[in-house]
């Protein structure tokens, strides 16, 4: 199915539906859920998931694991999806809070054959065989360490997402714990308790998931690098793959 909305089709009695969709450059879609479970899958540009997690930017060829009833909202880069929309009966193993995730080359191909699918193919026979093996190749994805933990705490929230937006990798903790009336020794506990990680860990994972939508759109390594206060490129490409573990060539747009 292409463009089709989910909700025409979400009450068949089908436990996988694949939808393509087109998106016009720079769309975002609203905080909502599904009831279903969804593999969301980039084919083109880039996309950042939203929930009160937590955020995890998806680069172009990978997808995002999103459970049932998850509120979520996506901004999308220049993107063409496949989703597949999921019985939660059918993915007992479906984690319980987002995952991205790398996409093999045998699953993207049977991505493209499912949006091919008609949404009531038969239960017996090559689409419903077909739609069997996605499952099984959904549930073998590596996870991608591509989540930026948010706090819950409302004044921390509020400066890292003014962080996310135009991050500097020498940002000093010093700055932040004037901000918050704290010492930097409290802020990094509380980093580490809303988080899970300290606060240079924090910036630094946040610098490198924001370089993803340019290198994805094609910007020089040297002035993503610059953009984000790293002093060379090679100190951004190594930071870069001591994080994602690939080389920022490898998180381009293969389509460019």
């Amino acid at each position: 199915m292409r463009n089709v909305p989910l909700d025409e089709v979400d009450g068949l009695d089908r436990a996988v539906l694949a939808i393509s969709t087109d998106y016009p450059p720079e769309h975002r879609l609203p905080r909502h859920r599904h009831r279903r479970a969804q593999f969301l899958y980039g084919a083109t540009g880039s996309m950042r998931v939203e929930t009160a997690d937590g955020t995890w930017t998806v680069p172009t060829r990978r997808a995002v694991l999103i459970p049932p009833g998850t509120d979520h909202a996506v901004t999308m880069l220049n993107v063409s999806t496949c989703s597949l929309y999921l019985e939660p009966s059918a993915v007992p193993w479906f984690p319980r809070r987002c995952r991205a995730v790398e996409v093999a080359p045998l699953l993207r191909e049977l991505l493209l054959a499912a949006v091919d699918i008609e949404p009531e193919y038969p239960a017996r026979g090559r689409d419903a065989a077909l739609n069997t093996l996605l499952l099984h190749e959904v549930s073998r994805c590596l996870p991608l360490p591509l989540e930026l933990p948010l706090p819950r705490d409302e004044r921390l929230h509020a400066l890292c997402e003014a962080f996310t937006r135009s991050p500097d990798v020498h940002d000093p903790p010093a700055r932040w714990a004037a901000r918050l009336h704290l010492s930097e020794r409290t802020l990094n506990r509380l980093f580490r308790a809303e988080t899970g990680l300290s606060f240079l860990q924090w910036r630094q994972r946040a610098c490198v998931l924001h370089a993803l939508p340019l290198l994805a759109a094609d910007r020089p390594v040297a002035e993503v690098a610059t953009t984000l206060g790293y002093e060379s490129p090679a100190a951004f490409s190594t930071m870069f793959a001591r994080l994602l573990g690939a080389p920022p060539k490898d998180y381009r747009d293969p389509a460019r």
